[in-house]
Formats: C-alpha cells, structure tokens, sequence
C-alpha cells in the first residue's frame, strides 16, 4: 500500500527546533521486541538524552522504563508523542494528546499519515509531524550517533 503524501508538516527547521527543544517523548506502540523499529528508535532517543516513556497495553517495563497503558496514565510533563500505529489510530491518541494540555508535539513515524488526526492537532496549536522517523531526523539535523 502506498503512503499518502501529508498535507499538514513541520518544516526541516521546525523539525530541529522540535528536535532541539523536547525532553520528554511518550512513545506510543514502543515494543519491547528489540527487532521493532519502535524498540530501535526509542533506543537511540533514549541514548543521545531523551527521557523516554513507553506507551503500551502489556508488560511493566520497556528499555529500563515503566510502561504505561495511555497517555493519560503518564503523571508527569510530556513534551512530545511519538506515534508507532496505524493511521486510523491516530485520531484517539491525538485527542488524547491535546487533553493532557502539556504536549507541543505529536510525530508520527514513516508510513504514518493521517491528515485528520494532524489537522486536529494543529487545531489545537500543536506542531505535527508526518510520516518521518525521529532517529533518521536526529541524525541527520543533530549530527547524532
């Protein structure tokens, strides 16, 4: 299946701002299979100084951090949601995002697009960010690892 091309999305330079001004990411569909791209991304987030959280409906703990079941449950600032699910998940989770009222970024990973779910966001005075990878992005416009 082809991915959409996203109508709504951060700018290279709004990327390295985000990149740049972010501490908190909560991970949404964060593996604990260290062969999925979310358990590899997270991974390198967390090693170049991003607090991590995971956002899954199982287990306890994933790359040394407590996993939570929602966005919701998270009793602390997330300045970031990093999106690994299926397109028409996103609306849901998005909406959960701007509840919190502490989250500046939604992500969502490569293949992800959902123009709804981003529209929403920005609505809401969210910055958006499609069908990108946060690793990829970081390498490239941070110099990381």
């Amino acid at each position: 299946m082809e991915c959409p091309i996203p109508t709504i999305n951060a700018t290279p330079h709004e990327i390295r701002e985000i990149l740049e001004e972010v501490e908190t990411i909560a991970v949404v569909g964060l593996s604990p299979n260290p062969q999925k791209d979310s358990h590899r991304v997270a991974s390198y987030l967390k090693s170049v100084g991003y607090r991590i959280v995971p956002v899954y409906p199982k287990g306890e703990e994933i790359l040394g951090e407590k996993v939570y079941r929602s966005l919701e449950e998270i009793p602390f600032r997330v300045d970031m949601v990093d999106i690994f699910r299926k397109p028409a998940a996103l609306p849901p989770i998005v909406e959960a995002a701007i509840r919190r009222g502490d989250v500046r970024v939604v992500w969502f990973q490569v293949g992800i697009v959902n123009d709804e779910a981003a529209r929403m966001a920005r609505e809401a005075g969210l910055k958006v960010v499609q069908n990108r990878c946060t690793m990829v992005d970081h390498r490239t416009l941070m110099g990381g690892e």
